[in-house]
């Protein structure tokens, strides 16, 4: 590792650990594993640093075995959530003021502890609690939160680095302040990473938090308070609450303090928390900041050239790691016709190789959704796609809820392109493919501008740099990461900054220093050194 600015150390990305039958890193993420499956842990609310229960408690069960009570986490009151609030405001007195290389020092710790003795720890908590498979696991709550933790360092200090020109008569230089009040960082359930991200970001940069993790998250939310607190963040700065969302998030956006959302979720509830800021408008101190990565409906575009197992390959891997509930999932495809039988055959060999169950089982590569609801919505489109005559399911469709949320991976052949399921977001492991005639190539790609509200991930596949040139260009609004001869998954920080605009977002590119640039307020210092005394200009004489 090198050095940058004040010997900041040059971050480089955490290598994968491969999980190889027989080693370590497998035998020690199996122990976590069953010992936390096989205890039961209490969660708190977090705050001002200290562990709070209130008493009012809802259980916690992992997604492939929904019957099996890991533990349980206490539910906020109003009271709490204004005693998070106002213990983040007490703690930003000191907390704004910390020099910036203390506040890297604690991150960079925090980093180091994932990498090395809460891995398996916080591994074994994504799998039980996000039914992640160990792979999907490692890439994101270790590798992912280690890479944003240390990209962020580094990122902080080059930005602290940009500053103005001066001159013999006088220095400019500019402060990078955090926001005046306290931020909101509300977290989805989906990656660890994010939800230890959000707040992590914001606090880095000097702000105060109040963090609302996802419900069906908690259980690796409380490791990364956890490593937090053990890394050195102070008390008050990043409080944790759970609970009814409505109530917190009503509690939050009252406050005449509030100065920041940073939000990934649901497309409509961001909309709404969007509206509720605008109409609170008035009561803020400052103009609040509002960061958010939402929706996605993202597509896979085929060019008559592409190699029809590259096509297989990205849609089996980009539609259902992770059971096909990531943002940038593939869950719409165009493939020509002179492809699509090779396509369709190696597609449904990968598809019948899937072993589906318990992520303890390493064999398995499809575990369950995360909850009822979820797996309810799918079921519903799925039945729906087996009853209409545009529709056609030629693997999967099949789903239990007997055990834990299992739904089959499915794939769905449609002759409409603007198909429901073309266009509304599933999030989950189904994926519609359209195929069209060879030639109509310009006019697919209009159509995958046109079918979707979102735009958030996308990829072509083509051998026909011409033709990748005009996939380019007609999709350039369609997609905030895209994605050449690639599945439209698997966005590493530092090298692949993430998001999307239309209905997908702000853009704002998490793992990038413009996502940092969000939580600073900067000020400009000039000071002159040889003050005027006569206030005539010499044309005065």
């Amino acid at each position: 590792m090198g050095k940058g600015f004040f010997n900041v150390p040059v971050a480089v990305n955490e290598p994968v650990m491969s999980y190889a039958p027989g080693s370590a890193e497998r035998k020690a993420v199996l122990e976590a594993y069953k010992s936390m499956f096989n205890s039961k842990v209490e969660v708190p609310l977090y705050i001002n640093g200290k562990d709070v229960k209130t008493g009012n408690t809802r259980t916690m069960s992992p997604p492939h075995d929904h019957q099996h009570v890991v533990g349980e986490y206490h539910l906020a009151e109003k009271t709490h959530v204004e005693d998070a609030i106002s213990t983040a405001l007490e703690a930003r007195k000191s907390w704004s003021q910390m020099p910036w290389e203390q506040r890297a020092g604690i991150f960079l710790k925090a980093a180091e502890l994932i990498a090395g003795p809460y891995r398996a720890k916080i591994n074994a908590a994504t799998m039980i609690a996000q039914s992640k498979n160990i792979y999907q696991a490692e890439i994101d709550a270790a590798c992912e939160l280690i890479d944003f933790l240390r990209f962020n360092v580094q990122f902080m200090s080059d930005i602290y680095m940009e500053q103005p020109e001066s001159t013999s008569a006088a220095w400019n230089r500019v402060e990078y302040r955090p926001l005046e009040g306290f931020t909101y960082a509300v977290t989805p359930f989906n990656f660890t990473a994010i939800a230890g991200n959000l707040p992590a970001c914001m606090a880095l940069m000097g702000n105060v938090v109040v963090w609302k993790p996802s419900d069906s998250q908690v259980y690796s939310a409380k490791v990364i308070m956890d490593i937090f607190k053990e890394a050195g963040v102070p008390d008050g700065v990043i409080n944790v609450v759970f609970g009814d969302p409505v109530m917190i998030t009503n509690t939050v956006l009252a406050s005449p303090d509030f100065s920041g959302l940073h939000f990934t979720g649901s497309t409509h509830v961001f909309k709404e928390l969007w509206k509720q800021i605008g109409n609170n408008i008035h009561n803020y101190k400052t103009y609040p900041r509002i960061v958010g990565e939402t929706g996605g409906k993202d597509f896979i575009v085929a060019h008559k050239t592409a190699d029809a197992k590259q096509v297989a390959t990205a849609i089996a891997r980009g539609a259902f790691e992770f059971q096909g509930q990531k943002c940038s999932a593939a869950s719409r495809a165009y493939v020509p016709k002179g492809i699509w039988a090779d396509v369709k055959k190696y597609l449904i060999e990968d598809l019948e190789s899937f072993k589906m169950g318990s992520p303890e089982d390493m064999s398995n590569f499809i575990t369950a959704v995360i909850h009822e609801g979820s797996f309810d919505k799918l079921a519903k489109y799925i039945d729906a796609a087996k009853a209409d005559s545009d529709a056609e399911i030629i693997a999967g469709g099949n789903y239990d809820k007997s055990k834990g949320y299992f739904i089959e991976p499915t794939v769905i052949v449609t002759t409409d392109p603007k198909y429901t399921t073309m266009s509304t977001e599933l999030f989950g492991p189904v994926i519609t493919i359209y195929v069209y005639e060879d030639e109509a190539y310009s006019e697919t790609l209009k159509l995958v501008d046109e079918t979707s509200e979102y735009a958030l991930t996308g990829a072509i596949i083509s051998r026909d740099r011409y033709a990748v040139e005009e996939a380019t260009k007609a999709l350039q609004n369609a997609a905030g990461n895209f994605y050449i001869n690639d599945k439209p998954t698997g966005a590493v920080v530092g090298q692949q900054p993430f998001g999307g605009a239309r209905a997908s977002g702000t853009n704002d590119k998490a793992g990038s220093p413009q996502n940092l640039l969000r939580w600073v307020s900067p000020r400009l210092i000039k000071e002159t050194f040889v003050t005027p005394t006569d206030y005539r200009y010499p044309f005065l004489g």
